[in-house]
């Protein structure tokens, strides 16, 4: 782990980070689906219904959800295993094989023969998307799955240095297992952080961050929206007053992100020059703090480059995993 002091600069920690040999490994937990794509031109309307037609042109199928932030660490250079449930199918197989193909841990993985794998097809003309459509069952694992699932990470958490738990409400981080699992990490003394979904925060008790999007938060607080960073700041302070966890990092799409704790707030502006698709830019940025943190890195200077990776994200379009050199590169210009 690199013990960096951070009175330098960023650019002097990316060229630390970029020189250095080490590789955090880092266990993902969370819902594993497929993230599929179906490419085209919509140049007219059905005459069966006024929607647009697609005419396809090409199909691509890469790991989404918790496999996506998995790829993610993988081009950060990190060394990744992982944790979840897939359907007893072709769709649950291909995933397997394509993050084993890429050198993932994929030890932690349970069939679950009673959902199908989670699968989000969306129609894309040129770069707009035009539908989506999402097979999955969100009912929360069986005891007998959860047990074995808790079994397999047992084993994996021993070489882990950070777990990031990423949930999409399909069924792997139900309260129960997620408690479970936390204390566990506890217990081991590895840190967690989180990625959440829906309105039960107190599952994540024990976690050492948590990253929700503005609109999670709101969500999650019970309020009609939030209308400034005043607001976030009061809103973000009470969650982690019901909460035990250190720190809330907010992420505000094209408006950067958020680091609060109940002591502190601070403010990171956007960085990208243009914003093309927001899609996956969560994973990206969830990943990016798993793994600065996980190198020595300060929670601050961990949200800065979170925030320059999310900058490189957002200027692509589908999920894409960022890369150091394009962190730097984006960090490069945003410095000069």
């Amino acid at each position: 782990m690199l013990k960096l002091q951070v009175v330098m600069g960023i650019k002097e920690v990316l060229k630390t980070v970029i020189r250095s040999k080490k590789r955090p490994a880092l266990l993902v937990v969370g819902d594993l689906m497929v993230d599929h794509y179906i490419w085209g031109a919509a140049k007219r309307l059905s005459p069966e219904a006024p929607v647009p037609v697609l005419s396809a042109k090409n199909e691509t199928v890469t790991p989404g959800g918790a496999g996506n932030v998995a790829q993610n660490l993988l081009q950060l250079n990190a060394r990744v295993a992982i944790g979840g449930l897939v359907g007893n199918d072709d769709a649950g197989r291909a995933l397997v094989k394509q993050l084993d193909d890429e050198l993932i841990n994929t030890a932690g993985i349970l069939v679950d023969p009673g959902r199908p794998t989670t699968i989000k097809s969306r129609m894309m003309a040129g770069n707009h998307q035009l539908l989506r459509v999402d097979k999955e069952v969100t009912e929360n694992m069986n005891s007998a799955l959860e047990q074995q699932l808790l079994a397999g990470l047992e084993k994996e958490l021993e070489a882990a240095d950070m777990v990031l738990l990423s949930d999409y409400n399909k069924g792997v981080l139900s309260p129960s297992f997620t408690q479970k699992l936390i204390r566990l990490c506890t217990k081991k003394r590895k840190k967690v952080i989180v990625d959440p979904k829906g309105l039960y925060y107190e599952k994540y008790s024990g976690a050492y961050l948590i990253k929700p999007n503005k609109r999670e938060l709101a969500e999650a607080a019970v309020v009609e929206g939030i209308a400034n960073d005043k607001e976030l700041d009061a809103i973000a302070k009470k969650m982690l007053a019901k909460i035990k966890c250190n720190y809330l990092v907010v992420t505000k799409s094209e408006e950067g992100l958020d680091l609060i704790s109940k002591k502190e707030y601070h403010n990171f502006p956007v960085k990208a020059n243009e914003v093309f698709d927001v899609t996956g830019a969560g994973d990206t940025v969830f990943a990016s703090l798993g793994y600065f943190l996980a190198i020595g890195l300060d929670i601050k200077t961990a949200c800065e480059l979170a925030n320059y990776a999310a900058a490189v994200a957002v200027s692509k379009v589908g999920s894409v995993a960022v890369t150091i050199d394009e962190i730097a590169a984006i960090a490069a210009q945003n410095k000069k």
